[in-house]
């Protein structure tokens, strides 16, 4: 792979502007990086067409970023377990900000947090349990909101401070800190969807489409916009994982 050095700035730059901002010496004609805030390393160059190519150090990110760009069938740099070609920059941007994004929330980066947060804090042993809840449940909001990029999983809705993070299966009926602190164990949802979805009013099935409880009226199916079919999009198998419980023990059917 050849790139010229204005493209090599091009590089640098849209490294830095994701997240990227540990810069490690060259490795011929990769340029290699890490982060401050994301357990994970990446290497940028282009293909003899001028294509922007990607390597990364993380198989779990790699296979997150199917939508992002095509696996290359090219050299590897040292370190790199997979490599994705996208067809320009601005391509480049978004998978960068992706790969940021499913570093800092794939697991098991939440319950490495966790632990962190944990053994920074002192608490009570009258507060300890209310401590691990209060902190555990602010790690899993922040690794939901970089899953779902700030934005309801059904809707779109991308105002973050307007989107509740909602267990699938409830934070009291998980049997680990593991559990409780999975991204797939979870959805970003607006008010009314979580307050619906955690009433059990609606669920959701494998494939994603969502199901309404014959329990709620037409008037206020009407009302919440419920009234129409919804879709949960980028859903995959380690959420279905916990889906099956939420159908069984919650939903109003």
């Amino acid at each position: 792979m050849k790139s010229s050095e204005l493209t090599m700035t091009l590089l640098e730059k849209s490294a830095a502007d994701n997240g990227f901002d540990i810069e490690h010496p060259r490795e011929s004609t990769w340029l290699h990086f890490g982060s401050t805030h994301a357990p994970i390393e990446v290497w940028l160059s282009t293909d003899d067409d001028g294509h922007p190519c990607a390597g990364l150090s993380r198989l779990d990110v790699a296979k997150g970023l199917v939508d992002y760009g095509d696996l290359a069938a090219s050299e590897m740099p040292n370190g790199a377990l997979a490599v994705r070609k996208v067809g320009d920059l601005a391509a480049l941007y978004r998978l960068l900000r992706r790969a940021y994004q499913l570093a800092r929330s794939l697991p098991d980066e939440p319950m490495l947090a966790f632990e962190k947060a944990m053994a920074a804090g002192i608490a009570t042993t009258e507060t300890l349990a209310l401590t691990r809840q209060r902190v555990g449940q602010e790690i899993f909001r922040n690794g939901l909101l970089d899953y779902w990029e700030g934005r309801c999983a059904i809707t779109g809705l991308a105002v973050p401070e307007l989107l509740r993070a909602s267990h699938i299966k409830p934070w009291a009926e998980c049997a680990s800190d593991a559990e409780r602190l999975d991204v797939f164990n979870g959805l970003l949802l607006a008010p009314h969807l979580d307050a619906a979805f955690d009433r059990g009013f609606i669920t959701i099935e494998d494939a994603g489409s969502v199901v309404v409880s014959n329990r709620l009226t037409p008037d206020a199916k009407r009302k919440l916009c419920l009234d129409m079919p919804l879709t949960v999009s980028g859903l995959t198998q380690r959420h279905v994982v916990y889906l099956p419980w939420h159908r069984a023990k919650v939903f109003k059917g």
